[in-house]
């Protein structure tokens, strides 16, 4: 986690946030001044782990580009707003995964919701990838079974039979399940 971004209109607080964020270890940081051009920055950079969020913002108060960017790209978020709206802005995103931080800010607190930001983005990427596991593990069985499906129809195997087929050809071959029933699957497939 290296890269963020500050959305804010201060440039005061932008200097302020860039040096705690560089001092936390981010060592790519880029800005926005509003939340349009947050959102076409964030487009072209969906790589964005932590982003803080100071609100009002000159387009926006801030809360719906916190929620999209919490919500669509899985970043860690960091929201900043007055003391006395803190907590209301708290109990409407609290479930989104973004912290709030209000006014004035202190160095100890914002390294607090930094770290904070971090374990949201770092629990948003373990899902994604273990998300993406599940689903390649999923698509090597179906490959599996249309290649017990083939073995099947065409030397008339049972489906054990298709199933230990694929298996010891595999072991024999030296190579994984999957290139076994793609194999099998260009072998026959073509007749």
């Amino acid at each position: 986690m290296n890269k963020a971004l500050i959305v804010s209109s201060s440039e005061k607080d932008v200097m302020i946030i860039n040096q705690l964020l560089v001092n936390e270890g981010f060592s790519r940081i880029i800005t926005a001044s509003c939340g349009s051009e947050a959102r076409r920055l964030i487009r072209t950079a969906p790589d964005i782990s932590l982003a803080a969020v100071v609100s009002p913002l000159s387009d926006e108060f801030g809360q719906e580009l916190s929620l999209m960017l919490a919500g669509e790209y899985q970043t860690g978020v960091i929201l900043i707003c007055e003391n006395d709206i803190s907590e209301d802005i708290a109990e409407n995103v609290f479930s989104s995964g973004i912290c709030v931080v209000s006014r004035p800010i202190s160095s100890d607190t914002f390294i607090e919701a930094i770290h904070f930001a971090a374990a949201q983005y770092d629990e948003h990427a373990g899902m994604k990838k273990e998300s993406s596991e599940v689903l390649s593990k999923i698509e090597e069985i179906r490959l599996i079974n249309r290649a017990k499906a083939t073995l099947m129809k065409y030397l008339k195997f049972t489906e054990p039979q298709a199933h230990r087929y694929i298996e010891k050809q595999a072991m024999n071959k030296r190579q994984s399940r999957r290139e076994t029933a793609l194999k099998i699957l260009a072998d026959y497939d073509s007749k």
